[in-house]
């Protein structure tokens, strides 16, 4: 939300607050896959990148595949223009969503999810998160004895990868808005509301699994 708007509702209340309790009954008929795109689309109308960040990884969490989200943008060239698909296009490449990746996009059929080792148990410090990589994704892990965690690296409100540097103890600090998460359970504590996605995880000989 920007500035102007937080001073508005700050200061006139009575009156913006109808416009905000509009938008929210507006689509309340409509799936939230479909609800989603629709807000991405109106955000690569406006050119508003924030915008268009925040409810592109909505989108995605609510299930739409990479593919939908370009079937949505491209079904709207009559009123978005070339120049504007583009625009948001470099977006995503800047965002470097695997799912967007042209050899991930292109498969007729979406890969199975599979387990993956992702590292040695002996290498995760008990009581800390730890940062890790496997097969182009970011993990952070957290350990409590013999019981492991996985969570993806993304931060949920606008998929900017949390690095290794925003660990400080237990928490982590996305980059961009300081959104903050609690390494122990994936939740956000502070900005937002949405935690991490957290990623179905088990121990097979000394090799801690995740599965996606």
């Amino acid at each position: 939300m920007s500035d102007a708007l937080n001073y508005l509702i700050k200061t006139r209340p009575e009156t913006v607050g109808h416009y905000f309790a509009f938008l929210k009954e507006c689509g309340t008929h409509l799936d939230p896959k479909t609800r989603n795109l629709i807000s991405v689309i109106t955000k690569v109308d406006a050119q508003t990148e924030r915008g268009f960040r925040q409810y592109l990884g909505r989108a995605l969490r609510e299930g739409c595949s990479p593919m939908e989200v370009l079937d949505a943008l491209l079904m709207a060239f009559p009123t978005l223009g070339l120049a504007k698909i583009i625009w948001a296009v470099d977006i995503i490449l800047d965002m470097n969503i695997p799912g967007f990746a042209p050899e991930t996009i292109t498969q007729k059929v979406p890969p199975a999810p599979v387990w993956r080792a992702i590292a040695a148990t002996k290498d995760i410090a008990d009581g800390e998160v730890t940062r890790t990589e496997c097969d182009g994704r970011g993990l952070f892990i957290y350990r409590d004895t013999k019981t492991y965690k996985v969570f993806d690296s993304r931060c949920p409100h606008q998929n900017t990868d949390i690095t290794e540097l925003a660990i400080q103890g237990t928490t982590m600090t996305c980059p961009k808005h300081q959104w903050e998460f609690d390494g122990k359970s994936g939740d956000c504590i502070k900005k937002g509301k949405t935690g991490l996605t957290r990623i179905e995880s088990k121990v097979v000989k000394g090799r801690l699994m995740a599965f996606w």
